[in-house]
């Protein structure tokens, strides 16, 4: 039967594209040309999928991404030892035929009818560049590509139909260019460029004789030629294309004597895909960049296109990660949380008036070895873009509220009773009504029992009183919160639930994420202008052009005199209040707020200076861990409080991000402050150990 299906092929050729009577393959004399002519021959070589670059704001490689290791090279940037190397070893006659070598099938059929076999092929270069094409399209369905690899006879005319027209249309050179770009080498190594560096960490240019002869071989057998598993076999391999190149005098006696006296010489590099290969704590801000090519409609207006552009790859992505404010971010919580701790700590840094992400580190590595305690969910990131759920993320909430309030005319001297507990009282929601129907009633307490007012704002920030911006809230209605939360970006929780209109929204029990509290502090830092998160600043393909990218969007949300009296309120959380222990180096000017979840399950510092804002979250990476009589990086904590477990990460943090650069002050508003009483805590410490909320009511510190 092989010896038969020869005989057709080759009578396919020799008849001029006619096929004689072989009654044994089903075709007739009559039918056969006609069939032929039938064929298909339309052939579009789809955009070969080979490796992206991504890189940090600094040019500094973060990751190299693929659904196929390969780099596509022109026919200038190949050695010219790895052409001649393949074309010896395949198809020496390639320059002297046509798209099919009727030599070639002449003497195969000759050798395979003496021995039984198919032991010899005939097939062209330009016929296997067909084939590898076909395999190329059918991607990772397994059954498409078996169905490309079947070596029928169908399939074999049909292959031939093609590499005559393409034989007709392309240079020699340019055929052997893709077919050099497209084969593959096998240990994932797709192209020469990609095998070069795989087998010995160098550019193909680079190659020596034995190391070109060695690839060349790999190509007839990627699994048995392997140099790494079959040293011997692949070596005998070498030397055979090596005796090629002497014969088709591509080398000389010497230069083939010396090939073959060396070693193998394997460098070999073990394939390095994905985000898990980024740098030291930058594999979840590389994980952040796939969401948003694979998400953001301007990559393609559907997901498929997304999801198509990314695996095809080829593209140099230049993104907003700062490599030394990464570096900053990562060493804080790192530095101050222990991987092994039943804690976890996450921060984002942002630049303000940019929306710019410079960093994103968090305590628990990238990977999928949970024994080493890693993880691939992105603490910093909402669910959709590859986070878990979010934290509540408590009192680091209420600046929002205030900035409700001033907008809504409130004056910055605001006062209100602020009981020690306050059953939530009734209040307008953008559709109705909000009522406290629950028996018994829902209550709120503030953190300490000797927190009680008369309170004004800059006070009751300082402090974190909750009765305080309870009733705010209700003084304004809960729609103009929720209204002000979608101004700074907020328009569902970090799980995509919409968010709640209930009471404790001022005191932060929607969860959130520390991306999404970062740029609500950096859109106070610039001013009341809101950006949306930044994470690419530019693409490009490989071969230099541009990829369009998201614009940039930011808009003014709040008023210059709203921001300057938000700057001057959060300064004094640390300057009095319950940030005062945070201070920066060279008494940089900052603003912040502290913030604690229900029964101590998440903590939180969010601040800024007028260069840079950040959010930093502490808690249990699935939001269980009570931190109450618990050990952190070898320190024992009674209580966790947004002060001193997340506080001091934002801070080293910060100083180091911040080394070097000028010091600038924040725009502020003069705010009297309200005359001290002798029967409150001056310091608002938050040490106070208040009786637990009845219901989720945000703690504050």
């Amino acid at each position: 039967m092989a010896f038969l299906s020869a005989s057709v092929v080759s009578g396919v050729l020799l008849a001029g594209i006619s096929l004689p009577l072989v009654g044994g393959v089903g075709l007739t004399a009559k039918g056969t040309a006609e069939g032929f002519d039938d064929i298909p021959d339309d052939f579009k070589t789809p955009p070969l999928t080979q490796a992206t670059l991504i890189f940090d704001a600094k040019g500094g490689q973060i990751a190299k991404v693929y659904a196929r290791d390969r780099t596509i090279l022109t026919a200038e940037q190949m050695s010219p030892l790895m052409r001649h190397a393949q074309v010896d070893i395949e198809d020496a006659r390639f320059y002297e035929h046509g798209a099919v070598d009727l030599k070639g099938i002449a003497r195969a059929i000759g050798k395979n009818a003496e021995s039984g076999t198919t032991s010899q092929g005939a097939s062209t270069l330009t016929q296997q560049y067909v084939k590898n094409v076909n395999v190329e399209i059918a991607g990772d369905d397994k059954d498409a590509v078996l169905e490309a690899q079947r070596k029928t006879l169908g399939r074999k005319i049909q292959e031939l139909k093609i590499a005559i027209k393409l034989d007709k249309e392309l240079p020699k050179d340019q055929i052997l260019t893709n077919y050099l770009n497209i084969t593959y080498y096998g240990n994932g190594a797709y192209g020469v460029q990609a095998a070069s560096e795989r087998y010995f960490g160098k550019s193909n240019k680079d190659l020596t004789v034995a190391e070109a002869a060695t690839l060349a071989g790999i190509v007839q057998n990627p699994f048995q030629y392997d140099p790494k598993l079959h040293p011997v076999a692949a070596q005998k391999r070498r030397d055979t294309v090596i005796d090629k190149m002497l014969e088709n005098k591509h080398i000389t006696a010497e230069q083939a004597q010396e090939a073959k006296a060396s070693p193998l010489g394997l460098d070999y590099h073990e394939p390095r895909n994905g985000c898990i290969t980024a740098q030291a704590g930058m594999g979840f801000f590389c994980d952040y960049v796939k969401h948003v090519v694979k998400q953001d409609p301007a990559f393609g207006k559907t997901a498929e296109e997304r999801t198509k552009l990314w695996n095809t790859g080829g593209l140099n992505i230049h993104t907003t990660l700062d490599p030394d404010k990464q570096a900053a971010a990562q060493g804080a919580v790192s530095g101050d949380v222990k991987v092994t701790d039943s804690v976890s700590a996450a921060t984002t840094m942002i630049e303000p008036g940019t929306g710019k992400i410079l960093a994103m580190a968090q305590t628990r590595p990238y990977g999928l070895v949970k024994e080493k305690n890693q993880t691939t969910v992105n603490l910093n990131v909402d669910l959709a873009m590859g986070g878990g759920t979010g934290f509540q993320p408590g009192s680091t909430f209420k600046p929002i509220v205030a900035a409700a309030a001033l907008e809504a005319g409130l004056p910055t001297t605001q006062e209100y009773s602020s009981p020690n507990k306050l059953e939530y009282p009734t209040m307008k929601t953008c559709e109705g009504t909000w009522r406290n129907d629950g028996r018994p009633k829902t209550v709120v307490p503030n953190e300490s029992p000797n927190e009680k007012g008369p309170y004004q704002l800059k006070e009751a920030m300082a402090r974190s009183i909750n009765t305080y911006f309870v009733q705010m809230e209700q003084e304004i209605g809960l729609c103009a919160v929720k209204q002000m939360v979608n101004k700074f970006g907020i328009t569902s929780m970090a799980s995509g639930k919409p968010l709640k209109e209930v009471p404790a929204m001022a005191l932060g029990v929607e969860e959130m994420s520390p991306l999404t509290m970062a740029n609500v502090y950096a859109t106070f830092a610039a001013g009341g202008t809101h950006c949306d998160p930044v994470a690419i600043d530019r693409i490009t393909t490989m071969d230099g052009k541009n990829v369009p990218v998201p614009a940039g969007h930011c808009e003014k949300v709040i008023s210059d005199e709203t921001s300057k009296a938000i700057n001057t309120i959060l300064n004094g959380v640390t300057v009095d209040g319950t940030g005062s222990a945070l201070k920066l180096d060279g008494n940089r000017q900052i603003a912040g707020k502290t913030g604690t979840s229900d029964h101590k399950k998440a903590a939180w510092f969010s601040g800024y200076t007028p260069q840079l804002a950040a959010a930093v979250w502490l808690g249990g990476p699935d939001g269980g861990v009570e931190m109450r009589d618990i050990t952190i990086n070898g320190e024992h904590y009674d209580e966790v409080f947004g002060a001193t477990g997340p506080g001091p990460i934002w801070r080293d943090a910060m100083n180091q991000a911040l080394r070097g650069a000028p010091k600038q002050n924040l725009p502020m508003a003069d705010i009297p402050d309200p005359a001290p009483r002798p029967d409150q805590n001056a310091t608002g410490t938050g040490s106070g150990t208040g009786a637990p909320p009845t219901t989720p009511a945000g703690r504050q510190r």
